[in-house]
């Protein structure tokens, strides 16, 4: 159960609202009247409420009238939902009596106990009657395990029946002729929320890094401009560095190709 001397309807929801009973409903409504914001936001709040509450306004207001609406189990209460006039209301916490009146948010607000009381009002047809969408809810807020064995079998020390109460389980038995099929459930331990804790730092730590990361900044805006400079070195044209090396071409050709006759060739050496 949820502090409710905390709770507020910023901060309500369709989960936590089904920790609240209707005399909290009727404060909470009450809070609006001394919170411009939360009365603009009041039928947002009221479409909350209403999936966890039925809520109905008596527009006759009789002692009569009253009588039946407590006789259902409702409260009545007068709370001002408009500027206009205080009007009394009757409220009552939604029954959970069918297995189609299961949610996400209202699963976890259940016992175990409740819960099978619920599987078997839904035609004593076990656990595989249920509708995989059902099933999904209910393992989503409950550990579950079924075995279906001969009516004297299921009892015996030391069998998976022994074992699953003494760790907690409550079971239900559902007959099927000469067998019975066993449902068991245990409520599962709410997921703990990752706490996120951000330490200050002190400020002498904060201007270092401050500090240090502009450093690390104008170092990497200098090793880009030496870059550069290196770079245009390297792509000046100096004429000196030719070298005869330079002009050099080699041809791999055979004398044949050239299409040069040997007799015509002139040795500047021959003697006349």
């Amino acid at each position: 159960m949820k502090d409710l001397n905390v709770m507020s309807l910023k901060t309500l929801t369709k989960s936590n609202v089904w920790d609240i009973q209707e005399n909290d409903v009727f404060r909470l409504i009450d809070a609006t009247e001394k919170d411009a914001d939360l009365k603009d936001n009041l039928q947002h709040y009221l479409a909350i409420m209403r999936s966890a509450f039925e809520m109905e306004e008596i527009k006759i207001d009789k002692p009569e009238i009253i009588k039946k609406y407590e006789d259902r189990g409702f409260k009545v209460s007068s709370i001002k939902m408009n500027t206009i006039s205080k009007n009394k209301w009757a409220i009552k916490k939604r029954a959970i009596m069918r297995v189609t009146d299961l949610t996400y948010e209202n699963i976890r607000h259940i016992s175990a106990s409740k819960l099978l009381e619920v599987i078997d009002r839904n035609f004593g047809g076990g656990w595989d009657s249920l509708s995989q969408s059902i099933r999904d809810i209910i393992e989503s807020g409950f550990d579950i395990s079924t075995t279906t064995l001969p009516q004297n079998r299921l009892h015996n020390p030391g069998g998976m029946y022994e074992k699953k109460v003494s760790d907690g389980f409550e079971v239900l038995e559902i007959a099927k002729g000469l067998w019975i099929e066993a449902i068991f459930a245990k409520a599962k331990p709410e997921p703990e929320k990752p706490k996120v804790k951000i330490e200050e730092q002190p400020k002498h730590l904060i201007d270092e890094l401050e500090e240090g990361e502009e450093e690390d900044d104008d170092e990497e805006l200098t090793d880009l401009v030496d870059t550069d400079e290196d770079k245009d070195e390297d792509d000046t044209f100096d004429e000196d560095k030719l070298t005869e090396e330079s002009y050099r071409t080699t041809f791999d050709t055979d004398t044949e190709d050239l299409n040069l006759e040997s007799e015509d060739v002139t040795d500047p050496d021959e003697d006349y």
